[in-house]
């Protein structure tokens, strides 16, 4: 259309409502429900935190990444429910906490306290937080609201900052102990974290 009205200089109104093919949308791949507490099942061997994030994906229908960056405050246990921030496309939503994972979630909050007390007194204790935030909110770094939920046991030299402190469980993990949940249980589709968010749904 572009070429006969720009070079060629020649209009040809039956190209106007012309539209390029699109590619037919992939279908997810959805675990059955049978499938699903295979997986969760054998996924019980991995570490708490981990464990707790991939029901998480299933549950809440979260993604990985909003997952491993949940803050403290956006836990909301006696509501149960989760406020996603900064989700896809930017926006926020709020999606449900399971009532069989509330008990995992308090036990999780209460070691992350144990831990934030700990990096109080080393002074370790700062978390990483979006430029414009850590400007709006200078102190916000060091309060316990804006801790992750899922942080690292061991502390690590942020790149950017170069100070120590915890940064969130690494997504490799999770997506580690999923394939080899998938695995054990002999699901045969391609499982990835995504793939329980997508059962969820």
């Amino acid at each position: 259309l572009f070429l006969y009205r720009d070079v060629l200089n020649v209009d040809l109104p039956w190209l106007e409502g012309f539209e390029r093919s699109k590619k037919p949308p992939r279908l997810p791949v959805v675990l059955n429900v049978i499938e699903v507490h295979a997986l969760l099942r054998e996924a019980e061997s991995a570490p708490t935190p981990i464990n707790l994030i991939i029901k998480l994906l299933y549950g809440a229908g979260m993604r990985l990444m909003e997952a491993v960056r949940l803050r403290v405050k956006d836990v909301e246990l006696s509501r149960k429910e989760i406020i996603v921030r900064d989700g896809k496309g930017g926006k926020d939503r709020v999606t449900l906490l399971p009532e069989s994972l509330l008990d995992g979630m308090r036990s999780q909050l209460a070691l992350r306290r144990a831990w934030y007390e700990q990096d109080l007194a080393l002074n370790k204790v700062d978390v990483w937080l979006p430029d414009a935030l850590a400007v709006k909110y200078p102190n916000a770094a060091q309060e316990w609201g804006w801790q992750y939920v899922f942080a690292a046991k061991n502390y690590s030299v942020d790149p950017r900052s170069k100070k120590e402190r915890r940064h969130h469980v690494e997504e490799k993990q999770v997506q580690r102990y999923v394939k080899k949940a998938a695995l054990a249980a002999g699901i045969a589709k391609p499982t990835s974290p995504h793939t329980l968010r997508h059962s969820f749904a």
